[in-house]
Order: structure tokens, then sequence, then C-alpha cells
């Protein structure tokens, strides 16, 4: 009984360090402010 709860504490450890990982690469990584863009100028004539 003892292996199995040792066992099963490093299998949610795991889990939660994954968790952790996926949760701060997409929050912090992936939200990287780009610059901003410009609106694109539209034909007509430009004084």
């Amino acid at each position: 009984m003892e292996t199995f709860l040792e066992i099963l504490r490093e299998v949610l450890k795991g889990v939660m360090r994954e968790l952790i990982a996926y949760f701060f690469r997409k929050n912090v990584l992936e939200n990287k402010k780009t610059t901003p863009r410009r609106w694109k100028q539209k034909g007509g004539s430009h004084k």
C-alpha cells in the first residue's frame, strides 16, 4: 500500500509539473506583444 501511494504521489507531481509548464508557456511566452501595426493607407489623393 505504501509503495502504491509513493507511485501515485510521483505521478501527480509529474502531472502538476506538466500543467504548470503548459500554462506558463501559454500565458508568458506566447503573449509577447508584437509591435503595433499602422493602418494601411488605401487609395485616394494624398496631400
